[in-house]
């Protein structure tokens, strides 16, 4: 015992001279935002979670990097603002507010305590059945979603009971073949580290660790591209891995906020460079592709072939790639300029192509993001664009807010505006007020030249259905009358409403944008409406068809993004606006808060 502590007491005394020149050294890099401000700089917490026998960091390393890429260095840029500054709220208003807040955070508690009875430490509530099931590796994905809107909505004795039990999860093993290493990262890696930045517990970090190291597992390979689709029990025995030929771009694009934050928290840059290794392929082949600025829905990691494919479009797919370049920016305070020129780059094509204004009754002044498609004809590259709207996509017009804020850009916020008022309208022209999945509508002649036809409507509703005579008027009501499509409509392929967030979440960014009151309005009819027809005896359950009259059928699924994105940006956006202020947090694609970098 002696001989210990002799041995200890100078190397204690030497550890902390060292800590010492080093945050001060750094002090100056690195400013962190926002509550729980307590937590250091990215070299000061590294020690707290280094284990060397964690079972994913004694595998070994098949291909390992030779030239790790740094982290960001220097002091953050002063970034403009992107939250407006709002006036001093009437006691009515706040009084309104308030209990509308209230009421959000009253269906989340239904949710949470349903869950923790019938299916905690699984990863989703059967709301219909009050049942569990695993889908996401049966790490708890509902428990981890949730632990930061339990902290935000000052559910503080629930936040600790959940930190308790998430700790204890076991990412050894899994309840899944195959695992989606996007999914995970965003869900769990994401979950961890933003509960962490609103806390300070470092129970939470240790867990973000062991995730990031489990799916630095799934970048182990030759050209450290990294496996989407990753086969769990093959790397866990020590396989050899290669990256796949074909995959998504989304799930390729967009890790680098969670890995990125790992490194900046823990002081370890290798997970940053884990993908920042992927943004250098992405602007290397941005201006390659078949429609220049953007990239393909599918790209080929094994060969760094991110430019073959040809059809391209911010929606399912290819989504969050898009999204985090404003929001990497904003991360890492402007540290990396390379994120602000792809995403101009990629919005410039995306305004030209991609968004469309639909022909509607009310002549209302909005767009819609659709799909593009290239193909050769003649020697020439040609592209046409499919009038398909998706939920999914609502998230477009909070990215260009970001973006038209973040890089002072006018007319980013005004296609932001459009977007969002897009997808309130289609909220609106529905049944019960809520959004289908995916939609078509018929384009206007131009932006400005937009009368509504009847006529025209009617041949593409015709047309849509694979009708041959494009004239038969009695037809085209037989199906517009059997199929339920309100005026404006052209086809509703797919007419579940699943929970999603992606709209709630562009109104309540929109509304710190620019605080719009009519915003504040517009969330609480779909919240109401959204409540009305999705409540079940235990939660909310998804919705099988929001076209029909009377009360929609509903679907035994409620995915843990409802309680970790839908209700905590309604109630976000209910709630004062300094409550994570944009300026001092940015949300990643599962709308887990993580700290930016401030000046």
């Amino acid at each position: 015992m002696i001989l210990r502590r002799r041995f200890w007491f100078p190397l204690g005394i030497a550890t902390l001279l060292l800590f010492s020149y080093y945050s001060w050294k750094t002090q100056d890099a690195y400013e962190w935002s926002g509550p729980g401000s307590s937590t250091q700089g990215p070299d000061s917490t590294a020690y707290i979670v280094e284990d060397d026998d964690y079972f994913w960091r004694k595998l070994p390393t098949h291909y390992p990097v030779r030239d790790m890429k740094p982290l960001p260095t220097g002091k953050p840029l002063a970034l403009p603002k992107i939250q407006t500054i709002f006036g001093i709220e009437s006691e009515t208003d706040a009084a309104t507010r308030k209990e509308r807040q209230e009421a959000t955070k009253r269906a989340f508690t239904r949710c949470w305590d349903s869950y923790k009875a019938k299916a905690f430490m699984s990863d989703e509530l059967t709301p219909i059945s009050g049942k569990s099931k695993d889908v996401f590796g049966g790490w708890g994905a509902t428990l981890v979603d949730s632990l930061d809107t339990l902290w935000i909505m000052g559910l503080k004795d629930e936040f600790e009971e959940a930190v308790t039990a998430a700790a204890n999860i076991d990412f050894r093993t899994c309840s899944l073949e195959t695992i989606n290493a996007f999914e995970t990262t965003i869900r769990y890696l994401g979950g961890f580290l933003a509960a962490y930045d609103l806390s300070g517990d470092k129970r939470l970090l240790r867990k973000a660790r062991e995730v990031g190291d489990m799916l630095y597992k799934a970048f182990d390979t030759p050209n450290r591209m990294p496996i989407t689709r990753w086969d769990f029990d093959f790397a866990k025995q020590g396989g050899k891995q290669v990256a796949p030929a074909t995959a998504l771009v989304a799930e390729v694009g967009s890790l680098c906020m969670e890995f990125t934050r790992l490194s900046l928290v823990t002081g370890d840059p290798k997970w940053f460079d884990a993908t920042e290794r992927i943004r250098e392929v992405f602007e290397e082949q941005q201006s390659t592709t078949q429609l220049p600025g953007m990239w393909p829905i599918t790209i080929n990691p094994k060969d760094k072939l991110f430019n073959v494919d040809n059809t391209f479009g911010l929606g399912a797919m290819a989504d969050s790639t898009y999204e985090y370049l404003p929001k990497m920016h904003a991360l890492v305070g402007g540290l990396i300029p390379s994120y602000q020129a792809m995403y101009e780059e990629s919005m410039k094509t995306a305004l030209k192509n991609n968004f469309f204004r639909p022909m509607v009754p009310d002549t209302a002044d909005i767009l819609i993001s659709g799909t593009v498609h290239t193909e050769r004809q003649d020697g020439t590259m040609t592209h046409y664009i499919e009038h398909q709207g998706q939920h999914l996509v609502c998230f477009a017009g909070g990215m260009l807010a970001v973006g038209g804020k973040l890089f002072e850009k006018p007319e980013h916020l005004e296609a932001a505006r459009k977007l969002v008022d897009g997808c309130i309208w289609t909220y609106k022209k529905m049944p019960h007020g809520i959004m289908p999945e995916t939609f078509f509508m018929t384009p206007c002649k131009s932006e400005t030249e937009c009368e509504w036809d009847e006529s025209l409507w009617k041949h593409n509703v015709l047309h849509r259905a694979g009708e041959e005579d494009l004239t038969d008027m009695d037809k085209a009501d037989e199906i517009i009358s059997k199929k339920r499509l309100p005026k404006g409509f052209t086809q509703i392929p797919d007419t579940r409403y699943i929970l999603r967030p992606e709209a709630i979440e562009s109104v309540f960014v929109l509304y710190r944008a620019t605080g719009r009151p009519d915003l504040m309005e517009s969330a609480w009819a779909m919240f109401e409406a959204i409540q009305k027809k999705t409540r079940t005896s235990f939660a909310n359950a998804a919705l099988a068809d929001v076209t029909v009259e009377g009360k929609p059928p509903t679907i035994d699924s409620m995915e843990s993004f409802w309680m970790g994105e839908t209700l905590k940006y309604f109630y976000l956006i209910f709630s004062e606006p300094d409550l994570i202020s944009l300026d001092e947090w940015v949300f990643n694609t599962e709308a887990h808060p993580f700290k930016r970098l401030v000046r």
